[in-house]
């Protein structure tokens, strides 16, 4: 712990009661939490986070704002991203997940370093402004990970991985989904239905491929678990904030 995070966690305690984040400290204490077999993977694991790799979309009321805001705007959300897709492809880039970079994973940022993407507001005006006014004003998503426009081109394969941790809980809306595409989570195979969502903890090992003949695209947001609380998810902002200063990363 460092000076900063040990006052932080002083003046959350202080406002939220001396309770309100022990989790989180819980986690800091030891790196051997009780973990399903299939988070092996995962660098954190916050105690107390329900151990479920798939979850319903429409079974979080504090996440239901945002499922229902992306899927009644599908139909606008697709014909922007086509037109982004075939007029601007510069503002597409090769997906670099922490553990590797691939060019036949291609993305669209909408938010990203801790504040929305403000270049992508125009490029797809109707994913930026529910993202902003469903996710970000909320503070439902999670300002140390991103929302991106995920396209897997033909043939593209993600690889078997756990994610960085399980406090945070990851959104796919189907934007364009042809034939031949899966993801599977802890063992369970399933596929999108355009216009729907998906929701799912992805510390759990996750894979996903396109054997499909043209690109399958999937907008991603990586939203709080609901299982966290307000106070845990300022530690927690404050913690990964400072470990990424430590390392090098911001």
């Amino acid at each position: 712990m460092t000076p900063l995070m040990e006052n932080a966690f002083a003046a959350i305690r202080e406002r939220h009661g001396s309770q309100s984040i022990v989790r989180v400290e819980e986690m800091l204490e030891t790196r051997k939490q009780s973990r399903h077999p299939l988070q092996k993977g995962a660098k954190w694991i916050m105690p107390g986070i329900s151990q479920q790799p798939w979850h319903d979309p429409y079974g979080h009321p504090e996440l239901n704002p945002v499922v229902h805001a992306l899927e009644a705007n599908h139909a606008s959300i697709k014909s922007e991203l086509e037109t982004a897709w075939s007029a601007r492809r510069n503002a597409f880039s090769d997906y670099e997940h922490y553990l590797t970079r691939q060019q036949d994973w291609q993305a669209l940022y909408l938010f990203r370093d801790g504040a929305p993407v403000a270049e992508s507001a125009g490029t797809v005006p109707t994913a930026f402004k529910v993202l902003q006014e469903h996710a970000v004003d909320t503070e439902k998503i999670c300002p140390l990970l991103e929302c991106h426009f995920s396209t897997l081109l033909p043939g593209a394969e993600i690889a078997p991985h756990c994610d960085l941790w399980n406090f945070s809980i990851n959104l796919h809306l189907a934007v364009d989904i042809p034939d031949g595409c899966g993801i599977t989570v802890a063992g369970e195979t399933r596929s999108w239905d355009e216009g729907k969502c998906l929701l799912f903890d992805y510390s759990f090992e996750h894979e996903a491929w396109n054997h499909g003949t043209r690109p399958r695209t999937c907008l991603l947001v990586d939203l709080w678990h609901p299982d966290t609380t307000v106070p845990e998810r300022a530690a927690l902002v404050v913690l990964i904030t400072e470990i990424r200063k430590l390392m090098g990363d911001a």
